[in-house]
């Protein structure tokens, strides 16, 4: 495990060390993934589940051990089933939408590191030369599409001054907003969603057509080229 200042916390692990080991479970859903070494003023942990059953499992190998548990609403709080399924429904989309932009982000980090590989083994072959230039245009096109998910150039709290939050970071601070004891939902938390995840899908299909179209495109003319997949300078 590793982080960094506005990373993810360590997660809890049960030790393995001899004798009786304890984990508390927090009631809260597996963490959200990270884009490396990026900063954002949020938590990464997963919201709470709601009340209700839930089955506790240690695998080891082969073997497995299951329990029942059942989680209890909080006795000061007036809320009906329905309130805490809607809490759960808003948070589900919520931490699926935060997951696919940081794997996206992820996937599209490694495809830039690809492409600036191949663009400086490839600088001197003058055959190479459109795909050198094709490769330079997907990385522009691919960082201009980073720029509206993530903010990079954060790395303390205090950065938001002058460095505005990204949708990545909007969508975490909506998570904390909903994910609280009181599982009523307001409807401006409905409509904040509604308009990050329409934005969300703006950039999801620009991430569609970068991977379909231009790097569909990049790799044909690879391979039109000829080029070996080893590149050995002279």
């Amino acid at each position: 495990f590793k982080t960094w200042p506005g990373g993810p916390g360590k997660p809890a692990v049960l030790s393995s060390k001899q004798g009786y080991n304890r984990f508390t479970w927090d009631f809260n859903r597996e963490a959200l993934p990270a884009v490396d070494n990026v900063f954002v003023f949020g938590n990464y942990a997963g919201a709470n589940v709601a009340p209700g059953k839930y089955t506790l499992r240690l695998t080891l190998d082969k073997h497995v051990s299951e329990t029942e548990v059942t989680i209890l609403p909080n006795p000061k709080i007036e809320a009906s089933a329905s309130d805490f399924k809607e809490q759960q429904s808003i948070l589900t989309q919520i931490e699926h939408t935060i997951k696919d932009i940081h794997e996206s982000v992820n996937s599209m980090r490694s495809a830039k590191s690809q492409l600036k590989n191949y663009a400086k083994l490839l600088k001197e072959n003058e055959k190479a030369k459109a795909l050198v230039d094709k490769g330079e245009a997907l990385i522009e096109r691919i960082d201009t599409w980073e720029q509206n998910l993530i903010q990079p150039k954060q790395k303390t709290f205090q950065d938001v001054i002058n460095f505005n939050n990204k949708l990545n970071a909007q969508l975490m601070h909506l998570k904390g907003y909903v994910d609280v004891a009181e599982p009523k939902v307001t409807n401006g938390v409905k409509e904040r969603l509604q308009d990050l995840l329409a934005d969300w899908n703006v950039y999801k299909d620009e991430r569609n057509t970068i991977i379909n179209v231009e790097m569909l495109n990049y790799n044909t003319l690879y391979k039109e080229l000829g080029l070996p997949a080893i590149i050995i300078k002279d």
